[in-house]
């Protein structure tokens, strides 16, 4: 290794020193580099042509790279890391979370039942209504009324008569909706004629005589949304532009779409061969459009060349959140006696996919955030290992991976799994999480990061926006820290399974560029790999803990072009 590394050094002496070297588009100098590379985690410069990166040194060394028409950017020693990649959110759904109303920052009901009149006051009778954001375990306080845990629709209904709504839980894995989308969708009272009750993997759920709160668990919200209008190719590519400015201003170079469609992807299309495209995209096919995933199987994976649109993964949705008492459980919630959640896709679609997308040549992405169906989805995955044993390089993972029973957290790096975690939810939904699990399971088995590490897995990490921002420095924040975004308990959350800064930093670059098969792309500052870029205001691998919440994304490169740079 030692003479590697020597070779390596002599090589690059000599190439520097040549008369025969290459004249850098454009060079940054000066600045704090961390590479994410173990023979030269720092740096001061780096040189870049065609959108690949040159030469990587002291600025001294990279000025030699400098020729008459090389762009010189001083980067007056702010802090550059690769660019950021979002390894689990959604594309469109943080679009059109600007389009529509916003309630992630809602902090009680009344303020939840101002907004949509805000919104009805400007709407036009029988106009639909929609929003996304609300978590009733975030409130400061609850409304009056509540059943299992959840607000009841009458304030909302009373100030919406004209206008049907569906308001989709923060996670994404409920709504709320107001008596009139319940009257479109047929969701009476007992005892009603053409009742519509039930749904597989969903629940309405009902007050003690029968009544319809509305409220919709996993997919009974289906009963609504298919109602809704389906959107304009206008309205859909407005909201494609604003989640694209969205990520250039948080440093995101790269995203993982955790489950998109044909429309989707065709619009991505559009917007690279316009020139719009400012992102690099990983699209998860959604599980829950049959029809799109057995077109996908005739053509097979879509690995773009130009790194810019690749479809070769699957996404499975396997069962619900921790908040709506969805996440499937091996014992009873802790809070609600008799309930473990639920699967809400069959559990033998992952033997299904798995053993297709083996076959294939598809990356298989599950959903599972209760320690029951991780140990289904491992036991599964393992099982079309075991048939498909010419198959060494799956890469399969499970997103989340939030809560699991301690027989399954070796079986990650056993099995090759990576663990596609959300940091950010720690922030979150730790202080009411220890209610819905109890200590025991708490310590033992959720957000066991570093237990994962141990494993050997490989553990990539995002925001799972819209649930929440997409922000990577939270996120960051809470891996390294383990407290809320109030900066609370002093020391974090179960500290010992704390990421290290360098470990935190990993899981947002080459992690996640190894968990799209990119890892020799891009992920880190080498020669070679893309000039992705994103650059700090502070060095969010020195300061103070609590400081990296007032950190800032100064500018962000994709490629070699500035997307984003700040005022």
């Amino acid at each position: 290794m030692k003479n590697t590394i020597f070779l390596g050094f002599a090589f690059f002496f000599l190439f520097s020193c040549s008369g025969n070297k290459e004249t850098a588009d454009k060079v940054f100098v000066n600045g704090f580099i961390y590479t994410v590379e173990d023979d030269q985690p720092t740096a001061e410069a780096v040189a870049i042509k065609d959108g690949i990166i040159l030469a990587v040194g002291t600025t001294e060394e990279i000025e030699a790279f400098v020729g008459n028409e090389t762009e010189t950017i001083d980067l007056q020693g702010k802090t550059m890391t690769p660019g950021l990649i979002e390894s689990h959110a959604h594309l469109m759904g943080i679009g059109y979370n600007k389009l529509d109303i916003d309630l992630m920052y809602v902090k009680t009901y009344d303020e939840l039942v101002e907004k949509v009149a805000e919104a009805a006051s400007k709407a036009e009778p029988g106009e639909w209504i929609t929003g996304r954001g609300w978590h009733q375990d975030k409130w400061i306080e609850m409304p009056n009324q509540t059943v299992n845990g959840f607000q009841t629709h009458d304030e909302l209904s009373a100030v919406t008569p004209e206008n049907p709504v569906y308001l989709a839980h923060a996670s994404g894995h409920a709504s709320f909706v107001n008596k009139k989308a319940m009257e479109l969708a047929g969701i009476t009272p007992l005892g009603s004629e053409n009742l519509k009750q039930e749904v597989e993997g969903g629940e309405v759920i009902r007050d003690e005589i029968g009544n319809p709160t509305g409220v919709l668990v996993e997919r009974a919200s289906g009963l609504v949304s298919r109602l809704i209008p389906k959107d304009t190719p206008e309205r859909a590519e407005k909201a494609l532009e604003l989640a694209l400015k969205e990520l250039a201003e948080k440093g995101i170079t790269s995203f993982h779409d955790a489950g998109g469609n044909q429309d989707l992807i065709d619009l991505l299309e559009k917007f690279k061969a316009e020139g719009k495209l400012t992102a690099r995209m990983y699209v998860m096919l959604s599980s829950r459009i049959p029809e799109l995933i057995e077109a996908w199987y005739k053509k097979g994976p879509k690995i773009d060349p130009d790194h810019m649109v690749t479809v070769r993964s699957i996404k499975l949705n396997m069962d619900g959140a921790l908040g709506p008492w969805g996440a499937w459980l091996l014992e009873d919630y802790e809070d609600k006696p008799g309930s473990r959640g639920h699967e809400t896709m069959p559990i033998d679609l992952v033997t299904q996919v798995a053993e297709k997308g083996l076959e294939l040549g598809f990356q298989v992405n599950s959903h599972a955030i209760g320690d029951r169906t991780n140990r289904e989805v491992l036991d599964r995955y393992e099982a079309a290992f075991a048939k498909f044993p010419e198959a060494k390089d799956h890469r399969f993972r499970i997103e989340h991976a939030q809560h699991l029973h301690p027989d399954d957290i070796s079986r990650f790096g056993e099995l090759g799994v990576i663990a596609a975690i959300q940091a950010i939810h720690l922030s979150s939904d730790r202080p009411w999480a220890i209610g819905r699990l109890g200590v025991k399971r708490i310590k033992d088995g959720a957000y066991v990061w570093q237990k994962l590490l141990g494993s050997g897995a490989v553990i990539s990490n995002g925001t799972d926006a819209p649930v929440e921002p997409v922000d990577a420095l939270p996120s960051f924040y809470a891996s390294v820290s383990r407290k809320t975004l109030k900066m609370t308990p002093e020391g974090g959350y179960e500290p010992d399974q704390k990421l290290t800064r360098d470990q935190a930093l990993k899981s947002y670059t080459l992690a996640g560029a190894y968990a799209e098969f990119e890892e020799d792309f891009k992920g880190s500052i080498k020669v070679g790999k893309a000039a992705d870029f994103t650059v700090f205001d502070q060095n969010i691998m020195e300061i103070p803990e609590n400081e990296i919440l007032n950190t800032k994304v100064m500018m962000t490169v994709v490629g070699g072009k500035t997307v984003f740079k700040a005022e």
